[in-house]
């Protein structure tokens, strides 16, 4: 490192194109800048270099840095900056993004340690990084106790600096070797694919972060070769029941339990999300006439999240529909068999007392997947063959989500309205249920002999 007081820092730069601001600044012959999406932003960083120049302060050569800024960058280490991140997202974020962050950072942090001399058990040391490090409101509440205690004590004194995931000899070995255990389950064997690549975007958006925060004058992972296993998109054809076997399942949870009958018909018919399901109420059932097509209007999603990472204390998450703004909706038309399983449900349901929820729990609470994933469970065995049960067909209640888009695709219904009711957009729906869509192989196949005919008599 070079320090130099030959420095000069120049007015503000505009892009018209993108309308951004930038910091442009010389140390000694080598020009750098930093731009910003407001004036303001720009402007601030630009009277903090000049501060640091009156206070006479030398200026990096290399990265451009004043030595106040260096000595920050030095001190923060991956632990420090992971709780940051954590602590920044926390707010806006769904429980189930919590807990998927704080999954991907307990996997990655025990990687970026300067030794692993004294290292407390991995179980410990995950407890401590899942459950208290990278969970912002239990971290507020003070310091852990006993082994888990040693255990954070441990990793903040070993935790690796930010800089060296940059520096030339260092940055492929660690930045591959914490990809490397992104792509590993607990037990050691390889992860699936959306696991690998959720994990690697939290990786990438704390590094990301600390390029925004001026520790890192890039992000490192975009200048290390590794492939990723590839994420397999498309809904495994195997896992579809057709619309036979999705109606006599159906009628096996009807005949154990009909309580539940309506909210798996919700998942078939409705193309409903569990958790969408879980969070109907009467007023969603706009209407539910005695014959013919009944209509619903989608509003809410509450997935099942562990109380801990929710902000109500509450299991399951109360949240906008997935993919979508807040106080969005969706309509979606639903077919008589539909309507006649929830107008049933409603006359054994007394849905005026509290939240008006349609579907509950033993205990009055939300319906929980402890609930109705055994009833599954059992329904599959009842209706499915041995060799079926052993199958993936059906083998999650959200396959029948699945089997009801597919049944939509393959009555022909126009890929943007199956997309408009399902809840996605056209481009997701094609690219997820392209393998799924049935009945076309002999209009190609006519078309090809039509033109093979046709050269043969020629």
């Amino acid at each position: 490192m070079t320090l130099s007081h030959d420095v000069q820092i120049w007015k503000l730069a505009t892009r018209k194109r993108n309308r951004g601001h930038g910091v442009r600044w010389r140390v000694e012959k080598n020009e750098f800048s930093k731009w910003f999406t407001t004036y303001a932003l720009a402007d601030n960083y630009r009277s903090r270099l000049l501060r640091c120049t009156r206070k006479g302060e030398g200026f990096d050569t290399e990265s451009g840095m004043p030595e106040s800024v260096l000595r920050e960058q030095r001190a923060v280490t991956w632990f420090d900056l992971a709780c940051r991140y954590v602590d920044l997202k926390w707010p806006r974020a769904a429980a189930k993004t919590r807990t998927s962050t704080a999954d991907a950072l307990a996997t990655v942090t025990p990687v970026l340690v300067a030794t692993t001399r004294h290292m407390p058990e991995p179980k410990v040391l995950r407890e401590v990084l899942y459950a208290w490090a990278f969970h912002k409101a239990r971290r507020d509440l003070g310091e852990p106790e006993g082994d888990v205690a040693d255990a954070l004590t441990w990793i903040r004194e070993n935790s690796l600096k930010v800089t060296a995931l940059d520096e030339k000899e260092r940055r492929s070995e660690l930045i591959r070797g914490a990809l490397n255990a992104l792509a590993l389950r607990m037990d050691g064997k390889p992860a699936a694919a959306t696991t690998v690549a959720r994990k690697r975007a939290v990786f990438h958006g704390v590094l990301a972060y600390a390029v925004e925060l001026d520790i890192l004058p890039a992000n490192p992972i975009d200048k290390v070769s590794w492939k990723a296993p590839k994420v397999a998109e498309e809904v495994d054809r195997r896992v579809v029941a057709s619309p036979r076997q999705a109606q006599e399942l159906l009628a096996a949870i009807k005949a154990e339990r009909p309580e539940l009958a309506a909210f798996f018909g919700c998942l078939y018919y409705a193309y409903m999300r569990p958790g969408e399901a879980v969070s109907l109420r009467q007023e969603n059932c706009i209407s539910l006439p005695e014959n013919g097509w009944g209509h619903l209007v989608l509003t809410d999603n509450a997935p099942r999240v562990g109380a801990q990472w929710t902000d109500t204390g509450k299991s399951h998450d109360q949240r906008h529909l997935k993919h979508r703004a807040e106080k969005t909706k969706r309509e979606v038309p639903i077919p008589p068999v539909l309507v006649r399983l929830l107008r049933d449900h409603l006359k054994r349901t007394d849905t005026a007392a509290g939240d008006g929820l349609l579907f509950r729990g033993a205990r009055g609470g939300p319906l929980s997947e402890s609930v109705y994933g055994p009833v599954w469970q059992k329904a599959r065995k009842a209706a499915l063959s041995p060799a079926q049960v052993r199958s993936p067909l059906a083998a999650r209640p959200y396959d029948l989500r699945h089997g009801g888009v597919t049944l939509a695709l393959n009555a022909g219904v126009p890929a943007p309205e199956v997309a408009r009711r399902a809840g996605h957009s056209v481009e997701v729906l094609l690219r997820v249920y392209a393998g799924c869509i049935d009945g076309h192989d002999q209009i190609w196949n006519t078309r090809i002999d039509e033109v093979l005919k046709t050269d043969s008599e020629h």
